[in-house]
């Protein structure tokens, strides 16, 4: 457990940091208010995604366009860098995730069922490919975690806070009534997560102790955060 004092220094320095990323990589690049990738950069790269897998939210809407325009987006996913002919599914993965955290539900779902069909039911199947054509479509089978955290923390938005705790962000798309995660083997039990639509604002969330049997329930707002569940005290 660290001191109250150490951790209020770590919360100052994050927001400070935030500031600085704001400061020096914010930039308007071909007409997209987003970040540039270094200084004097002045073409859009796919990695402007990393800030939406953080939190950082402030250009978000002007990055998600970026990534989902034709400058960047392609057949096979995200290109590495505008008007360049090379993708590249790590990037593709990242920007995935992070449009789901920055709270673009059904965006991330077109796109994810479209990767989907390329990758997973395509005829480059079952990894995530490197970079083509400088890696030559070798494949990537740890960027399979990637696409993983695709849905654990982009769909529902589990971020760990303790070792038996985590807080809750699901983004359940528009389309969707439900969806559940079952069998998560983490916070030294196996659990599942239920969720289900109560109307176009609310939802409800179901969390079950597999070993326990124990469950608790939240009413949540779409894209709201549940600041905190404990495993330990369901």
């Amino acid at each position: 457990m660290k001191s109250k004092r150490q951790t209020t220094t770590y919360q100052q320095e994050a927001l400070a940091l935030r500031k600085a990323i704001e400061k020096f990589f914010g930039a308007t690049i071909s007409g997209y208010h987003t970040y540039r990738y270094y200084e004097g950069n002045d073409l859009l790269r796919s990695w402007i995604c990393i800030p939406l897998t953080v939190g950082i939210t402030e250009r978000a809407k002007g990055t998600i366009d970026a990534l989902l325009s034709p400058k960047l987006w392609s057949e096979d996913g995200l290109l590495t860098q505008e008007g360049s002919t090379t993708y590249w599914d790590r990037s593709t993965l990242y920007a995935l995730r992070g449009i789901y955290q920055a709270g673009e539900p059904d965006a991330a779902t077109t796109y994810l069922r479209h990767y989907s069909q390329q990758r997973l039911l395509g005829e480059h199947v079952p990894y995530p490919i490197e970079a083509w054509p400088e890696g030559s479509q070798r494949h990537l089978s740890a960027e399979s975690g990637l696409y993983c955290r695709i849905i654990t923390e982009g769909m529902f938005g589990i971020r760990p806070i303790g070792l038996s705790s985590f807080s809750l962000t699901p983004q359940l798309p528009s389309q969707w009534n439900r969806m559940a995660l079952k069998n998560i083997r983490a916070f030294k039990t196996s659990f599942n997560i239920e969720i289900e639509r109560i109307d176009k604002k609310w939802m409800k969330v179901v969390i079950k102790d597999n070993n326990s049997l124990k469950r608790k329930s939240f009413t949540v707002e779409s894209g709201k955060t549940i600041k905190k569940i404990d495993l330990s005290k369901l």
